[in-house]
């Protein structure tokens, strides 16, 4: 890996090179998008049909697009039983993680009757979009279904791309029985965002969608926003590690290449206060690149977007991860709780040596849906709080609003909104007082 002297220069090249691979960069595939969408949207069904043929080379129609129960039984038989305990174990750890999320609707009432209060309801519908072929994941199928779950979602679906023989992914259906979906129907891509956004005759309409997918799964998204919620535009996945003279060279080295093997765009940097964990860092990436199985991945990773910066502190290096704002930020220093209190901007923060990332993406329990793209400045990790929506609720006596009718009347009046002051005023007409 290039070792290069953390300067503003070289941090300010860095952010530049990692905002080009924001999905909003590549406006080139948006027509294809819209056209899928808008096909979508008119012709329902028969356009999925047709894009699952064009694309998966799959014939699917009404009569097997939604997965049956003997095909998730079958799916169980296809994975090994060591496996299936795991991803259950992984799921309880992500529910119980979850349940702590959870708020409640609250009332308040004043001395003079007026009422103030949040009501706090789960959204009806929620569906998930899961990558298939060699990209499928098992973990985000859990991270993405069990958070709706604990929310109370009335209806969780998920959308998958069938492979050419018409079957789903068996790991995918295992982690949606697990982690409880309600129905998986076999359709991917941007027309599968198209479908749960609009509704088709098979697929119902929901109210969010969540998952992670490629260029034109994450454009759909973005294309249908408004029209339905989403949890983000996700872009490729990235690690940051700060790490001082305590560090492990090898375990660092490690650490960093996991994320460096989920595609060519997937960032791996190190931020380091020694120039001698820098230069054995770089060493055990190359040990450990001649030998890992996604060798020709990584390579064009961490010769893109790979990179190790040596600070002259600690508070240059903490500076430098707050203007990123890593998906995932390890720190291995002598205080890593320390550090972690001047960190603003990460999606997850994994503290100390044995805190690995793939802890995080597979088993520990925080969702590893997270901010991409440095929008963990303003993003926040996939929770509970995205299954559910709040109403306001207001309660006022003649008694309350008596009290403060003539500043309302004011503030209207100053926006020039006279109606807004005379449904107001119109409640104590012929007061004397």
């Amino acid at each position: 890996m290039r070792i290069v002297k953390l300067t503003n220069e070289s941090k300010k090249e860095l952010l530049d090179l990692l905002e080009n691979r924001s999905p909003a960069s590549y406006i080139e595939y948006e027509q294809t998008v819209n056209d899928i969408i808008s096909n979508v949207r008119t012709n329902g069904d028969k356009a999925l049909f047709d894009y699952t043929k064009k694309f998966d080379k799959c014939d699917i129609s009404s009569d097997n697009i939604l997965v049956t129960k003997e095909e998730i039984q079958e799916a169980y038989t296809k994975i090994s039983p060591d496996f299936i305990e795991v991803m259950k174990k992984a799921a309880a750890n992500i529910r119980d993680f979850h349940e702590k999320q959870k708020r409640n609707t609250w009332i308040e009432t004043k001395d003079d009757g007026s009422i103030l209060g949040q009501r706090i309801l789960p959204i009806e519908k929620s569906g998930v979009y899961v990558p298939g072929g060699k990209a499928a994941y098992p973990s985000s199928v859990l991270m993405n279904i069990v958070p709706a779950k604990v929310a109370g979602v009335n209806e969780i679906i998920a959308c998958t791309p069938p492979g050419k023989d018409g079957k789903v992914n068996p790991g995918t259906l295992v982690a949606a029985d697990i982690a409880g979906a309600d129905r998986v129907y076999k359709v991917g891509g941007a027309q599968a965002i198209a479908a749960m956004a609009f509704g088709t005759e098979s697929i119902p309409k929901v109210d969010k969608i969540t998952g992670p997918g490629n260029i034109f799964v994450a454009l759909a998204k973005k294309a249908c926003f408004g029209y339905v919620s989403i949890d983000s535009i996700a872009g490729p996945s990235e690690i940051l590690v700060i790490a001082d003279e305590t560090s492990n060279p090898r375990w660092v080295a490690a650490d960093l290449l996991s994320q460096a093997e989920h595609d060519e765009m997937a960032s791996a940097i190190l931020v380091t206060t020694s120039e001698e964990i820098a230069k054995k860092v770089s060493e055990e990436v190359d040990k450990f690149v001649k030998v890992l199985e996604r060798k020709e991945i990584i390579t064009k990773s961490l010769d893109s977007y790979g990179y190790i910066f040596v600070a002259q502190n600690m508070d240059d290096a903490i500076d430098c991860a707050n203007a990123i704002a890593s998906e995932h930020l390890e720190i291995i220093t002598k205080n890593p709780f320390e550090t972690m209190t001047k960190i603003k901007n990460a999606g997850a923060i994994f503290l100390g040596h044995y805190s690995s990332e793939p802890l995080g993406d597979y088993f520990a329990g925080p969702n590893h849906i997270l901010p991409t793209n440095q929008t963990a400045r303003f993003f926040s990790p996939l929770s509970v709080d995205d299954f559910v929506k709040k109403t306001s609720i207001i309660s006022y006596s003649r008694e309350g609003l008596k009290s403060v009718h003539k500043d309302i009347e004011l503030f209207a009046k100053e926006e020039f909104l006279t109606a807004h002051a005379n449904s107001i005023a119109v409640r104590f007409e012929g007061d004397t007082q």
